[in-house]
């Protein structure tokens, strides 16, 4: 539609001129930010060149003395920082999705000086960062260029040019900053699990230290002093002896109970001689509920497996026992083709979480050391299901460390 406006004193009308669209960016944001990235880009590598170069070069001419070595691998760890930092521009600049890469291998706990030099010189992180920057900067040189005369004059193709010039760029970050491939993660998972495992085996003898302590030992002490004192009274006053003697028979009894449940709890002699279904069905029957058991595996699995199943459905039991509030209780373990799997179902009031710190938790860091998984659904109300998954792995000769069975004539 056409407006038409009258020129004042000449009575004439003229057509108004139609308003402007507003203005808009020619360039997007993320435009501009690939465009950031390639003028940003030629410095920073300059820099990372020159000390990789100087690195190098100190490097080699230290090499004939004791400090050579050392400085090639503090140079690798500035190489694995240069790295980090080039990673997280990528991410903020081009929105790149790349992961860091596992830390050092080798150079933890107590490994002292020299393996900390030698993890650092085998370091494939820190050489392929050193390599990144000595092929990156002639290209970033050429882009940065390229970038400031389509500034000027070419702008029009500029995001074309930054779209082409930064996916060269993200080739070059995937290919040669981002973790080499799976084995590397998988690294860096074991030496976690290792840490876990180490620190599980560590408590655990530390609670049987305590437990002979101030259980099993302390009885034995006791009882060794009340036969002295029945053997010192044994002429003067006999009646007083047979007490004593009595006594130290109760407390024989009590320190072999103890000793029992002790040994129950290191690896109990009915799992090395019948496997897992009279295990489970021995720890079902000290449940506070009652507890089905269903074992559906044709064979037993490695004792090592087998072991972690038999302590993971003992601890979930406990969990019922204590504080499901349950009337009926499950267990049922069966055999995948690769897996070994072990379900522990409940009609409690539920809410259980392996997140919250609980002992599910650390139930799950120990299936984790081994490739094993712990699922836990548990509703509030209920009912509870935990799924625990193990790896197989074949038993490779019968148990030949059976438990000996209890002597004859041992106190009752």
């Amino acid at each position: 539609m056409t407006s038409t406006i009258t020129a004042p004193g000449t009575g004439a009308s003229a057509e108004a001129p139609a308003p402007l669209p507003p203005p808009r960016a020619p360039l997007g944001a993320q435009t501009w930010r690939e465009c950031g990235y390639l003028l940003s880009s030629w410095p920073l590598d300059l820099i990372a060149f020159c000390y990789v170069l100087a690195w190098i070069y100190a490097g080699v001419l230290l090499s004939v003395t004791v400090i050579g070595l050392p400085v090639l691998a503090l140079g690798l760890l500035g190489c694995r920082r240069f790295g980090a930092w080039e990673r997280a521009r990528a991410r903020a600049l081009l929105k790149l999705r790349i992961d860091e890469p596992s830390p050092l291998s080798g150079a933890r706990r107590g490994a002292g000086f020299f393996g900390w030099v030698w993890a650092g010189l085998k370091d494939p992180v820190g050489w392929r960062t050193a390599l990144f920057f000595v092929v990156r900067l002639p290209w970033t040189t050429l882009t940065c260029w390229v970038t400031c005369a389509a500034l000027f004059v070419a702008w029009p193709a500029l995001p074309w040019l930054a779209r082409w010039m930064t996916n060269v760029d993200r080739a070059l970050v995937r290919g040669l900053l981002s973790p080499s491939d799976e084995l590397e993660r998988r690294i860096a998972e074991l030496e976690s699990d290792r840490v876990t495992v180490t620190d599980t085996a560590s408590a655990d003898l530390r609670r049987i230290e305590r437990d002979l302590h101030d259980g099993a030992q302390a009885r034995l002490v006791a009882l060794a002093m009340g036969l002295g004192m029945a053997k010192e009274k044994l002429t003067e006053d006999p009646a007083a002896a047979a007490r004593m003697v009595d006594e130290a028979h109760g407390e024989v009894k009590l320190a072999l109970r103890e000793l029992r449940d002790l040994a129950r709890g290191i690896h109990p002699a009915i799992l090395t001689d019948r496997g897992l279904g009279p295990a489970l069905s021995a720890v079902a029957s000290r449940c506070t509920v009652p507890v089905r058991v269903t074992v559906e595996t044709a064979a037993r699995p490695a004792p090592a497996i087998e072991g972690i199943a038999y302590f993971t459905a003992s601890e979930l039991l406990q969990n019922v026992s204590k504080h499901s509030g349950a009337a009926h209780a499950s267990v049922d373990v069966w055999r995948t083709e690769t897996r070994l799997m072990l379900q522990v179902m409940d009609d409690g009031r539920g809410g259980a979480d392996a997140t919250a710190g609980s002992g599910l938790a650390g139930l799950a860091e120990r299936l984790a050391a081994v490739d094993g998984l712990l699922a836990v659904h548990s509703p509030p109300g209920g009912p509870t299901t935990v799924t625990a998954e193990l790896p197989w792995r074949e038993r490779t000769s019968p148990a030949a460390d059976a438990s000996e069975p209890e002597p004859e004539g041992a106190p009752r």
